[in-house]
């Protein structure tokens, strides 16, 4: 019988002045891929990717672009939590931004045939029928658009952009971009003959002559804030392109941030007076803005800052969203060069009388919402899972959702736009963070789990932080789950290196046992470690000749220990299985001899299917077997073998074969978090009491959306 899945609170605590949203959460409802928005006969492999979505007026209508695929598509979200496709709009160019008004979409699409020789222009489209009322050429390549709240024109930031493999990617490489305003009519017409291209070169200490506008929004006023984002500047024009106020973006310097690609996370780091280097801009109100610094070029400034719209600085968020984002383990490692995790797009928007701004991480895939009540102090109120690289949202307060663009699409999952209901109840996400710790405790990669005393379960991470190996101490009677502390793993009193560490379990004095995978090719050994609980290595257990005569890389991915006797699971055949069986290892700790049995695996028509995890309990023994698939997934489960059936045999013998039977299919579990289907189940630890935790691996948010679900299964 499935189990219910706990509700889970927010993990941030909430001012008085944004009580609203302690009983208001927003919660993600579903997840629409965006290849089903090709034709039939079309080839759905091709590469398509969701980035700027807007939305009609009646709310009804997702309207996103899709730049490798050169069309906007369309999505019926009637029903929010069941959204269909409405198929795409070809385009004669790269889409690079859409804004809808009423029932109509304004489309930037870039024609440029080269860096130095930049076209583009301005089409008006029917949403429903796809049919072009109108077009006007801009002059050079589009990147951002606008309406103007009145409806009375539309506004483009034409960039110019630069070529990022020429003069070391640095401005200034010409011709410059300026801003095109153009006019609408009555019914909502562009008057292409009235369209004013406003200068704004000769503003930014940086490149004056090339400022490339980056990103544009309108107030309620009329007034038009854009971002030249190279330039560190912003500019505010009125409906005429005249200069309102224009001023530097200025610097942040930051305390407590990871500088060092290295493997490693280590928050000690300090930078000073980087650059903000704004990308997204959003009014909130007619007098400050919000802009997110990505810091694309020189540092990575990580936050975001309001400003009002003189120029005088409200309030800077420093590297606080960026702890944030660490604390529930999606801090980018590898994919941040060091830089951190690029706040780029933005939404803003009222829900039930609290004004927010949506701040997108692309590379930590995080949606962090912000109450804007006090712009001069804005609070935390969630961090929404996004999908893999966030790059546009559009909020629909009338209907109380938000949906998100993903544009990556060749991580495995496909590009993903997700929608997210805004209501009572709890929020669902994030599962576990480290908040609450006496220190910023950074992790992600959970691949082993062990359960400890009472309702403690200790976790170790794998490869993808090989200079970091770590022992996690988590607390699941919190909510979310919360890791209270770690243990880096040393040898000889230094830290540990050359470790893929897939399992844990422990010693009954107090100490561990850990399992690491092999990878010959990068001198990391098959082996087990014996930890004390201080994190030195005290012995090292290798794999014996006869596993290493037949190795292959896929190997140890779990451990667990029965009275004298460590089993470990290894993940998929060596050299030496039958197709479709893998050895489950056995170590007596005090003969030091190895035998096997086999288990057999799940045959499936699409990818391979391998163990994750080991787990001994009462008279069972469980496992998690999984394949290497997403939404398609074919086996994500718990399984179980009576204990009385693991008598190894010794290795070069024939192994007898176990007998399983599926407990728990997780499939369904893991479709109720209304995102795909992850595909890395690797951690499993059973309490005294029988109550089981699952978790993903969520791979360092390298190639992944950074998601952990951590959630228990009932009692076994």
């Amino acid at each position: 019988m499935p189990i219910k899945l706990p509700l889970l609170t927010s993990v941030f605590a909430l001012t008085a002045g944004t009580a609203a949203l302690a009983d208001m959460n927003f919660n993600r409802i579903a997840s629409f891929p965006v290849f089903t928005n090709m034709a039939e006969g079309e080839d759905a492999a091709r590469e398509t990717s969701a980035e700027i979505v807007t939305v009609t007026a009646d709310g009804n209508t997702l309207v996103y672009s899709d730049s490798p695929l050169g069309v906007i598509g369309r999505i019926d979200i009637t029903d929010p939590a069941n959204p269909q496709p409405l198929g795409n709009i070809a385009l004669d160019g790269e889409p690079t931004a859409v804004s809808a008004m009423g029932d109509t979409v304004f489309v930037g699409i870039n024609t440029s045939e080269s860096f130095t020789s930049p076209s583009g222009h301005l089409a008006h489209y029917a949403v429903a029928t796809g049919e072009m009322v109108a077009d006007c050429d801009l002059g050079g390549q589009p990147d951002s658009t606008a309406v103007a709240p009145d409806g009375s024109f539309v506004v483009v930031a034409v960039e110019n952009e630069r070529d990022e493999d020429a003069g070391d990617g640095r401005v200034p490489q010409m011709p410059a971009g300026h801003v095109s305003i153009i006019p609408l009519d009555a019914d909502g017409m562009m008057q292409c003959d009235q369209q004013v291209r406003a200068d704004v070169t000769g503003l930014a200490d940086v490149a004056p002559d090339d400022p490339e506008p980056e990103f544009v929004d309108v107030n309620a006023a009329g007034e038009i804030a854009v971002t030249l984002q190279e330039n560190n500047h912003v500019v505010v024009l009125n409906a005429s392109g005249e200069v309102l106020s224009h001023f530097s973006a200025g610097s942040v310097s930051l305390v407590g941030v990871d500088a060092q690609d290295d493997g490693a996370l280590d928050f000690t780091d300090t930078l000073a007076d980087v650059p903000r280097e704004p990308d997204a801009l959003q009014w909130i109100d007619e007098d400050h803005f919000v802009i997110a610094n990505e810091g694309d070029m020189d540092g990575g400034s990580r936050g975001f800052t309001v400003f009002h719209k003189d120029g005088t600085e409200v309030y800077d968020s420093g590297p606080s969203f960026e702890h944030a984002l660490v604390e529930i383990g999606h801090y980018p490692d590898s994919r941040s060069d060091a830089k951190g995790i690029e706040p780029e797009g933005m939404e803003f928007a009222t829900f039930d009388g609290t004004p927010m701004i949506f701040l997108l991480s692309e590379r930590g895939s995080i949606v962090g919402v912000y109450d804007m009540t006090d712009p001069a102090n804005p609070v935390l109120a969630q961090l929404l899972p996004s999908g893999i690289a966030p790059e546009g949202a559009v909020a629909i307060p009338g209907r109380n959702l938000l949906a998100i663009a993903n544009e990556a699409d060749d991580a495995g999952p496909r590009s993903h736009v997700m929608l997210f209901d805004y209501a009572e109840g709890e929020a669902r996400y994030p599962q576990l963070t480290s908040a609450g710790s006496d220190e910023l405790i950074g992790w992600g990669a959970i691949s082993g789990m062990v359960a400890g005393e009472g309702g403690t379960v200790y976790a170790v991470n794998d490869s993808f932080y090989g200079m970091q190996p770590s022992i996690f101490t988590i607390d699941t009677g919190a909510t979310p789950a919360r890791i209270t502390d770690v243990t880096r793993i040393t040898r000889d009193g230094r830290p540990a290196q050359l470790m893929d560490l897939e399992g844990i379990t422990l010693d009954g004095e107090g100490n561990f046992y850990v399992a690491s995978e092999g990878r010959l090719d990068r001198g990391i050994l098959h082996a087990i470690y014996h930890v004390t609980a201080e994190g030195e290595i005290a012995a090292t257990i290798p794999f014996p000749k006869e596993i290493m005569a037949v190795e292959r890389r896929w190997a140890a991915e779990g451990i667990t220990r029965v009275g004298t006797t460590l089993w470990v699971a290894l993940q998929r055949e060596f050299d030496d299985d039958p197709a479709g069986m893998v050895k489950v290892l056995a170590y007596d700790l005090e003969t030091q001899e190895w035998g096997a049995v086999h288990y057999p695996l799940t045959s499936v028509d699409t990818g391979w299917v391998g163990l994750s995890e080991i787990t001994a309990h009462g008279d069972w023994m469980y496992f998690v077997e999984r394949d290497d698939q997403f939404s398609n997934s074919a086996i994500k489960a718990v399984t179980r073998v009576p204990m009385d059936q693991m008598v190894a045999a010794p290795l070069g013998e024939t192994l007898p074969v176990v007998e399983k039977e599926v407990v728990r299919d997780l499939r369904e579990d893991l479709a109720g978090f209304n995102g795909y289907i992850q595909d890395k189940v690797e951690g499993m630890a059973i309490l005294s009491d029988g109550t089981t935790w699952i978790a993903t691996d969520n791979d360092g948010v390298d190639d992944s959306s950074g998601e952990t679900f951590f959630f228990s299964i009932g009692r076994m």
